[in-house]
């Protein structure tokens, strides 16, 4: 047995330096100033984004393209483009697509009316593919509109339902009313999805009166 009795190794020396007050000083200097670099980035952050921000909600809750050829179309044709713009977001929410029943384009247009649409507006060159291009979608959507609300005397629940569920229907529904001897309304519509459409259409056409006034030319037009 080994009579050597072990030796602990020496601690080490601390070499951890001594906090003066000087130290504490430069460290508090150190801290607020990083504090300051903070929040002057994240005001310049607020700068940039928030003013933006509303715009890229609003964008996202009701989306509006094409304005141009809105305002173009509807002053042609003397139209509200705030209704325009409501039928086409209620439609097609402003995006190119073909429903199950043919309809296509952002005002949704089937191709027996436009062929109807171009009979009545002396066109004779028309295409279905035609129906997928703005230009010409809206432009046929807004003349089929102004047909409607001439047909029905300027009234805009009539002019929407036959938009939705076709003139023929339109026409029984106001004979049934007038037999009645009630006024026709939009509670009295009995399919329930054109009475959803003509409400649709009338809240986002307010919608789009309040947010989009200045894109659809409505900050300087009255009567609209």
């Amino acid at each position: 047995m080994s009579t050597r009795t072990a030796t602990r190794p020496a601690p080490a020396p601390n070499t951890r330096r001594a906090v003066t007050p000087a130290r504490r000083r430069r460290r508090w200097r150190r801290r607020v100033l990083a504090l300051l670099g903070f929040a002057v980035l994240a005001g310049a952050l607020a700068v940039i984004v928030v003013p933006q921000l509303p715009d890229a909600v609003r964008e996202l809750a009701l989306p509006l393209r094409h304005e141009d050829i809105i305002r173009q179309q509807s002053a042609d044709k003397g139209l509200d483009p705030s209704l325009v713009a409501a039928v086409i977001y209620t439609e097609s929410k402003f995006r190119d697509q073909t429903s199950h029943a043919g309809a296509r384009g952002l005002m949704q247009i089937t191709p027996d009316t436009a062929h109807y649409i171009a009979r009545l507006s002396g066109g004779t060159a028309f295409k279905q593919g035609d129906l997928a291009t703005p230009q010409i979608n809206i432009a046929y959507g807004v003349y089929y509109l102004r047909y409607l609300l001439r047909r029905y005397e300027q009234n805009t629940v009539l002019a929407l339902a036959a938009y939705n569920g076709g003139e023929g229907n339109v026409d029984r529904w106001i004979a049934r009313a007038r037999t009645s001897e009630r006024a026709f309304s939009i509670d009295a519509i009995p399919f329930s999805e054109t009475r959803d459409y003509v409400g649709k259409v009338l809240d986002a056409r307010g919608e789009y009166r309040a947010k989009y006034a200045r894109e659809l030319g409505l900050a300087t037009t009255r009567g609209q």
